[in-house]
């Protein structure tokens, strides 16, 4: 996949480009079928599969006390699209003079002069422009004159939720990985470089590996889970602990990620890992001992190994 920061010169490298417009924050199952639509019907048409999104996030522009956390690293993001069939990605800078460009400046001057789309495709709900005053209507009604398709994927429901960002960040900030999977479509995961820690598990008969939770990335809930690792093209069972370790620091301590795998041996520190979160077992607790942590962290292991094989 090509990964572009500007649309300029596009129209002429690539042919017959099928263009999908959103933030398409954590690549949901809704995004996902919009995306499994256009790499469709671009491949059909014999054209350019193409995804256009928007860096940051537009509310860290507008409204930064409102912008949310993401659910997937930008690298993520792109991993997905690669494997969804995108064939090229425009990563725009979003700033406030983009802001600015009004609705019909954003459709003619870029989507028709300079990328010359032959299709478009967006969520029912998608908005754009200036005061998000651009709607999948306004679209259709310069399809003619431009010469694009539009495409309209409606609501994608688990149940009868319909699948939004929103709901999966209400479900991961109370801790729900499992209910999050449905409307993600994958298992909720984060991946990152192995730091070094106080090392305290080791002394307690539990080495973790310890993770430092990127300020801009949304991660479930503090407690403990049930996860998996995947490292070096291996996997391994093992537990997680998301919070501050009240038990020797309080509630009030930076958070972090410790997992501990089981059934490995070995130096993790410097690799990156893949943890993927399966089920929380149970919330942050302070203990009043280590003989009543160790003895807690036992019960999880027991517990993730009966799950592990239900």
């Amino acid at each position: 996949m090509d990964v572009y920061y500007s649309w300029q010169g596009l129209k002429e490298r690539y042919g017959r480009i099928y263009l999908g417009l959103g933030n398409f924050d954590g690549i949901h199952i809704g995004h996902q079928k919009l995306i499994k639509d256009l790499v469709s019907m671009a491949k059909q048409r014999e054209g350019t599969p193409a995804v256009m999104t928007f860096y940051p996030h537009p509310m860290s522009v507008l409204k930064p006390e409102s912008a949310p956390q993401m659910l997937l690293t930008q690298e993520a993001k792109q991993k997905f699209m690669a494997k969804l069939g995108v064939r090229v990605l425009l990563m725009i800078p979003f700033n406030t003079d983009f802001a600015r460009l009004s609705p019909e400046s954003f459709i003619k001057e870029i989507l028709y002069e300079q990328l010359g789309v032959r299709g478009i495709f967006v969520g029912y709900n998608y908005t754009f422009g200036n005061q998000g005053l651009g709607t999948p209507e306004l679209l259709e009604s310069f399809s003619f004159t431009c010469g694009y398709e539009v495409h309209v994927v409606p609501p994608v429901c688990v149940g009868d939720q319909v699948v939004s960002s929103t709901i999966i960040r209400r479900l991961l900030l109370n801790g729900e990985v499992t209910a999050a999977r449905k409307f993600l479509g994958y298992t909720p995961f984060v991946e990152s470089e192995v730091v070094y820690g106080e090392r305290r598990g080791n002394t307690l008969g539990f080495p973790t590996a310890n993770m430092e939770i990127n300020p801009d990335l949304l991660v479930p809930n503090n407690g403990v889970y049930t996860v998996k690792v995947q490292m070096d093209g291996d996997i391994f069972l093992g537990v997680a602990n998301i919070g501050t370790k009240p038990t020797f620091h309080g509630y009030d301590s930076a958070r972090n990620i410790e997992v501990h795998l089981l059934d490995f041996y070995g130096d993790l520190y410097g690799k990156t890992i893949k943890v993927l979160f399966l089920r929380r077992l149970r919330g942050e607790k302070r203990f009043n001992s280590v003989g009543e942590l160790v003895a807690q962290i036992q019960e999880d292991i027991n517990e993730a190994r009966a799950y592990a094989i239900e």
